[in-house]
């Protein structure tokens, strides 16, 4: 963590993965971020998957640094109490719906310096989630095995929630942007951030939009090729799957020196009349050609001769790993600095923990923090920022409109 934002506090509301990842980010800057869910947890709080105790690793993992406090968001007390919060915190980050409870109308009654970002599914006001999105967007009918009819073919949706993440970054940078223009003018904003719109137009800012209009149709499935580039996964004489890529004359020249193709490639050149080191291009036409040297030179080697060639000349290289080899891998997290030293998770499991995406070689780099449990600091959020004693609260916490931590 980073002390960055140590003067910033914001209400989080939120569920499943964008809205909360928006929190965590700024949670991860310093920000004091203060979620409040409903008094037995939100939708996302024993989300897959569970440890036996019945912890949710998803939701730990997601809401790192921020404080919990948890109200009965069923009560019109417990609902009131929210809205007070956000409303004397003055930034709130939700994807409740705008004509919910906690539109941006009722936090920022008489308060016009109010900010609030909200999470949306469609701009029409439709109900969107990450995976559906994605359907609309026509990438899992892009993936695929490059002999698959694009028109019979089933689409391939992805495992990673990815516009979820872009759209919780999303939204941490707009919010952000708001503060700046509040600090500037004394102005308030109501941010509305579609999930829908950051895919549709995450695809319209790579150019593959306009990449379509243009051809009037759509493009070849590519199976594990890089599309415009030179880039695949081949596999060695001992069964390891690895990617490859060369983007650069450098690194195309790197990779036909690793796997002593140099003549091979010169007699392929003089047959099509290309040079590769020209660019993509060529190398992206003639795509197949190449695979197929490339293909049956790794046959001839085990993985561990063609990485050290691979490295010798500085490519750009991969080996695949399953996601579990990759959580064990001592480069990609046992030495990695992103990862801090095992917070008190409140699942009881000890497990490497992320430190902001940021380095910042200048700036001493917190070790993470743990998560909440659900209600930890409900006491504590009421009577700083509400000015409730500790008796008001005690009525509040025996009439179930507030909750305090759920530590067994």
């Amino acid at each position: 963590m980073y002390n960055l934002l140590n003067d910033l506090s914001i209400i989080e509301t939120s569920s499943f993965v964008a809205s909360p990842t928006a929190g965590l980010y700024c949670a991860q800057m310093g920000a004091e971020v203060i979620r409040v869910d409903h008094k037995a947890g939100g939708l996302d709080y024993d989300r897959y998957m569970l440890t036996k105790e019945g912890r949710s690793l998803s939701w730990e993992n997601l809401n790192r640094a921020k404080k919990s406090v948890a109200l009965d968001l069923r009560s019109g007390e417990g609902r009131e109490l929210l809205v007070e919060l956000a409303h004397r915190t003055g930034q709130l980050i939700t994807n409740l719906p705008e004509k919910s409870f906690l539109g941006h109308a009722a936090v920022a009654k008489d308060r016009t310096d109010m900010v609030s970002v909200r999470i949306m599914g469609w701009h029409d006001g439709r109900q969107a989630m990450d995976f559906t999105v994605n359907a609309a967007s026509g990438y899992p009918l892009m993936m695929g095995p490059e002999e698959w009819d694009i028109e019979t073919a089933p689409p391939v949706s992805q495992v990673l929630p990815a516009w979820d993440f872009i759209t919780g970054a999303y939204c941490a940078f707009a919010l952000l942007a708001a503060l700046h223009h509040r600090n500037a003018t004394g102005e308030g904003s109501e941010v509305r951030v579609p999930l829908g719109d950051v895919a549709i137009g995450t695809m319209a800012n790579s150019g593959a939009m306009a990449e379509m209009l243009y051809r009037g149709g759509d493009r070849e499935r590519l199976g594990n090729a890089i599309w415009g580039a030179f880039g695949r996964d081949f596999r060695s004489r001992d069964g390891q799957r690895f990617m490859v890529a060369a983007l650069t004359a450098k690194q195309w020249h790197g990779l036909v020196k690793a796997f002593g193709l140099e003549q091979d490639i010169a007699a392929l050149e003089e047959k099509v009349g290309v040079r590769f080191a020209d660019g993509d291009d060529p190398r992206f036409r003639h795509r197949h050609a190449l695979f197929d040297l490339f293909q049956a030179k790794s046959e001839q080697h085990d993985y561990a001769e063609l990485e050290a060639r691979m490295a010798a000349e500085g490519t750009t290289y991969e080996r695949y790993r399953t996601m579990y080899e990759a959580a064990n891998d001592p480069q990609l997290v046992g030495d990695n600095p992103l990862f801090g030293p095992a917070p008190a998770n409140p699942s009881g499991f000890d497990y490497p923990a992320t430190r902001s995406f940021a380095n910042m070689p200048e700036k001493q780099a917190g070790d993470p923090a743990p998560a909440p449990y659900l209600g930890q600091h409900s006491e504590e959020i009421l009577a700083e920022r509400l000015g409730l004693s500790s008796g008001a609260i005690g009525k509040l916490v025996d009439a179930g409109t507030v909750a305090l931590s759920d530590k067994s």
